[in-house]
């Protein structure tokens, strides 16, 4: 949830007229994170929650794309991409942690 904030805070700087664009989308992937981990749990089903938590993984390469983009277009600063993309990345290292676990338990 934290990548989510943090996400929140750099999209916010983003131009008006992408509001409802690049930074809607940018914030929907971040949000769909911790979303489908807590959906997929509430299945109490192995290879669903593997499901899920693969939707995760999906969205944490949305947010990594569309940060460059952003950082491409100026939109937001080398180190504001930094901050996001670390987080990111330490919620990847979790993720596919997790994943590897429940594949362990769904064989």
């Amino acid at each position: 949830m934290d990548l989510v904030v943090e996400v929140y805070k750099v999209s916010g700087g983003f131009p008006r007229r992408e509001t409802y664009s690049l930074g809607d989308q940018i914030r929907r992937a971040a949000v769909s994170v911790p979303s489908n981990i807590a959906e997929g749990q509430a299945h109490f089903k192995p290879r669903e929650f593997l499901h899920f938590l693969r939707h995760a993984s999906g969205s944490l390469a949305e947010i990594e794309t569309q940060m460059i983009i952003a950082q491409r277009l100026e939109y937001v600063s080398e180190a504001g991409v930094k901050q996001v993309l670390e987080h990111v990345h330490e919620v990847g290292r979790i993720l596919n942690g997790l994943i590897a676990s429940v594949t362990k338990q769904a064989a």
